[in-house]
């Protein structure tokens, strides 16, 4: 685990814990092939779909694209809407804009953020990956929650 990145964790939850704040984030489900790319950060346990917060001045389809390329080295062809979602934990109130694209390449991740970086069969997720992330795949996978809102 990188120490560098939980320490930062830690000290983004002790701000939440004071300011409540309000917080916007992306994430993208890549799926090509049947199968989903999954990132295992250097700060948290588990696996997650890539994303992250929104930059001041920053649209969400240009966020989300630097977050794939951050995390994944990706480069995306087009992103469509998937949903948008809200978290009230970790003591903010986080809303979540989940896109969509079958059109991309993976390169090279961010070895200090990124520990793992890897697809997995639609249909056989780690054990270890997010609550939030398994609910958006299966939703995915049946085709529900598409350009809808709900809870992450």
């Amino acid at each position: 685990m990188n120490w560098k990145y939980r320490l930062l964790y830690l000290a983004a939850r002790c701000y939440w814990r004071i300011f409540h704040p309000i917080t916007l984030g992306v994430k993208i489900l890549l799926i090509k092939d049947g199968q989903v790319w999954l990132v295992k950060h250097s700060y948290q346990h588990g696996w997650f779909l890539p994303g992250g917060g929104v930059k001041r001045n920053e649209d969400l389809e240009t966020a989300v694209r630097r977050e794939a390329r951050e995390e994944l080295g990706a480069e995306l062809g087009e992103v469509y809407l998937f949903g948008t979602y809200s978290a009230i934990t970790e003591l903010k109130n986080d809303h979540v804009v989940v896109f969509y694209c079958h059109d991309f390449t993976v390169g090279q991740a961010d070895k200090a953020e990124i520990l793992a970086v890897r697809p997995y069969p639609l249909d056989q997720l780690p054990s270890d990956v997010s609550r939030g992330t398994r609910r958006r795949i299966t939703e995915y996978v049946t085709g529900g929650r598409r350009e809808q809102s709900g809870v992450w």
